[in-house]
């Protein structure tokens, strides 16, 4: 293998390319470009002005993965490659990366070669306070499909096209991971602000402040093995607690221990499968107390204790916000655990138990582990000694009145180059403390997240999104690219959250049982939801929230639902374990399943659930009926007719209001528990 020493291999320009050890470096000028083997049939690109740092920085690659092993070649032209598994790195004279499929030398992704004098294809422009304005730059293929990036409301599977911020916000999940049909999935391992253009004759990524650009790109011959390869990055899932497979109660929100247990009593009365009672927030005295408040919930571990016997687990809201009311504010404040901003004095004003007016709130720093481990504590004495084991983790992006992140401050360093992963480390938090308790089956449902924070038992959900039908529309791609960017457990708030209407309303209660018919095909099933504004003396109630409040043809439909959703919790719970093995999400577009089929590359509101159902949700409103698209090779059944239609064709499915749309795989093990659920 050449080495930086051989003077016959390296060609002496202001521009080279060596081999150095097991890496490929291009320097110019003063940059310095590595490209190194990072786990099999993967590469890892670092680039920075001066000398490169150890990688080690917040992100994903932190910890070089087992496997992989790189063979160098240095080109007499002055160029070089290096070749990782299924993976190859060619870099031609001028520096210009381009990454190739190493079996065929297809082209996978290359660098915009820079042209006189327009921007390179790696750029790094020297900010103010030692950070760099970083961009990278690629050119865009005209048959090039592109997945995943978080969860967004933009309504788009396929991402092309798009402009996408690489910022955390309610709805809005960044996770800066692509799966592209080209055969890659490329990870933008920069944790801060910044954007993707993912334009028809370029493709750009942009940190806003960073040290170094970084990111890893893997090669797969299907989706799956990019998903797989990606899982084996940054970590797969834990095992899917069994209780969290049924369905969750929710509302905005339960004011008292009483009120909670009437609600579960009469779900259970009435004969409806429950799983899960949820505890929303301001059951506190204080944000930042981390506990129930006495006078309301006078027993809670009595309460989780009658709940489990029962079969209901309960989950718990916890905020990250500590209001200056709270006792443990001066300790946070005195120690340093509170997020600083040089402009602002506090980082939210919201509403509060026991006060007028809006309440002060500052959030935890939980880049500092001394505040991961205090928060924890009181977590652990308020609700966890409780025996309470799923906590939800809400409004975790964080949600600040200054939602720049240019102006906070972190433990780990400036928010511009790090606040991506404020829910990412929020969860972590969680994780240390349960695991060192010893706690197996827990869960954390966060409203947000990062690449890799999957694997601490966090799910997701769609966060307070409209309660329309677009917003109904919208979360079936959203819950596709969730899964496809390593964030398995994800769900939505049945209904929708806000926009205010009336129970009664004709459309909405539409909506409440198409979103049923929907939501129970995907891997979490609650129903939450606000839509009504406060009434007198109220703070923060929201309207009723059980199957029941929206008249008897909703509960009847949403109980053909939720039984159906009871027969399915041994197949879900299967299926799920796909993504702890092999990094496949329960909910998934058609291409993951065939890859072969063309079609299955362009259908944006069908999707599966597991190997062997086909959801095709009504999605809009006064529909009775809809087209649907089957994948070849398998002949799909029709649960409510017994009718077998082959794939490879589109068919019309009649649908009244009553009947969620869905096919089964001709022949599954499944098929006897649908039968059973829908007679």
């Amino acid at each position: 293998m050449p080495t930086e020493q051989d003077p016959a291999r390296t060609v002496r320009t202001a521009r080279t390319v060596q081999a150095v050890g097991s890496t490929l470096e291009i320097r110019d000028g003063q940059q310095v470009t590595r490209i190194q083997p990072w786990g099999p049939d993967a590469v890892r690109v670092r680039s920075a002005l001066g000398p490169l740092g150890d990688g080690r920085g917040p992100g994903a690659l932190a910890d070089e993965p087992a496997g992989g092993s790189a063979e160098l070649h240095l080109t007499t032209d002055g160029g070089g490659t290096l070749t990782n598994g299924a993976i190859r790195a060619v870099v031609d004279r001028r520096g210009t990366i381009t990454f190739v499929e190493s079996a065929t030398g297809r082209e996978l992704l290359a660098e915009r070669e820079q042209w006189l004098q327009s921007v390179p294809p790696r750029h790094l422009r020297p900010d103010p306070g030692g950070l760099c304005r970083i961009t990278a730059t690629f050119q865009a293929r005209p048959d090039e499909r592109l997945y995943g990036l978080g969860q967004h409301q933009h309504g788009l599977l396929d991402q092309k096209g798009c402009v996408v911020d690489l910022v955390q916000q309610n709805t809005e999940i960044a996770v800066p991971f692509l799966l592209s049909s080209r055969g890659y999935g490329l990870l933008w391992n920069n944790p801060g602000a910044g954007r993707v253009e993912l334009g028809r004759h370029t493709a750009r990524w942009v940190a806003d402040g960073a040290r170094e650009l970084d990111y890893w790109l893997v090669a797969a011959s299907t989706p799956g093995g990019v998903l797989g390869r990606y899982a084996d990055l940054v970590g797969h899932a834990p095992a899917y607690p069994d209780w969290a497979t049924g369905f969750w109660q929710s509302r905005l929100r339960y004011d008292n221990q009483q009120e909670l247990l009437d609600v579960v009593h009469e779900h259970l009365d009435r004969g409806l499968p429950l799983s899960v009672i949820v505890i929303d927030f301001l059951h506190w005295a204080h944000h930042g107390d981390w506990r129930f408040d006495p006078a309301r919930w006078p027993d809670p571990a009595g309460l989780v204790a009658h709940l489990r016997d029962l079969g209901v687990e309960v989950v718990v809201s916890v905020w990250p916000t500590v209001s200056e009311h709270s006792a443990n504010h001066a300790e946070m404040r005195q120690r340093g655990l509170l997020l600083h901003s040089d402009q602002l004095s506090v980082a939210s004003r919201f509403v509060d138990v026991g006060q007028p007016g809006p309440a002060f709130l500052h959030y935890y720093d939980p880049s500092n582990p001394q505040a991961r481990r205090f928060v924890w504590e009181q977590i652990r004495a308020g609700y966890h000694d409780l025996g309470i084991r799923g906590f939800w983790l809400d409004a975790c992006e964080p949600e600040l009145v200054a939602p720049d992140p240019a102006q906070w401050r972190y433990h780990a360093g400036p928010g511009v180059a790090v606040a991506g992963l404020y829910p990412h480390w929020n969860a972590q938090a969680f994780h240390e403390g349960l695991t060192e308790a010893g706690t197996t089956g827990a869960l954390l449902l966060s409203r947000s997240a990062w690449a890799g924070t999957a694997r601490y038992g966090a799910a997701v959900w769609s966060g307070d999104v409209s309660a329309t039908f677009a917003a109904l529309r919208a979360q079936v791609p959203a819950g596709l690219n969730a899964g496809l960017s390593g964030l398995p457990w994800w769900g939505s708030d049945i209904g929708g959250f806000a926009t205010f209407v009336p129970n009664t309303d004709p459309e909405l209660r539409e909506l409440v049982i198409r979103w049923f018919q929907y939501a129970v095909f995907t891997p979490l099933f609650r129903l939450h939801g606000h839509r009504r504004p406060d009434l007198p003396g109220e703070l923060l109630r929201g309207a009723p929230n059980e199957v029941w409040s929206f008249g008897p043809e909703v509960l009847a439909a949403a109980t053909r639902m939720l039984r159906l959703r009871e027969a399915l919790r041994p197949y879900v719970g299967r299926s799920m374990a796909e993504a702890t093995t092999r990094g496949l999400p329960l909910m998934r577009p058609l291409f993951l399943d065939f890859p072969d089929q063309e079609t299955a590359w362009t259908v944006e509101d069908q999707f599966l659930f597991g190997p062997d159902l086909l959801a095709v949700p009504v999605l809009e409103y006064g529909a009775r009926s809809r087209s649907a698209w089957l994948p070849d090779g398998v002949d799909w059944v029709d649960p409510w007719t017994g009718d077998v239609h082959p794939g490879g064709r589109r068919v019309t499915l009649d649908l009244p209001l009553d009947r969620a749309g869905f096919l089964v795989r001709r022949g599954a093990p499944v098929a006897a528990a649908v039968t059973e659920a829908l007679s």
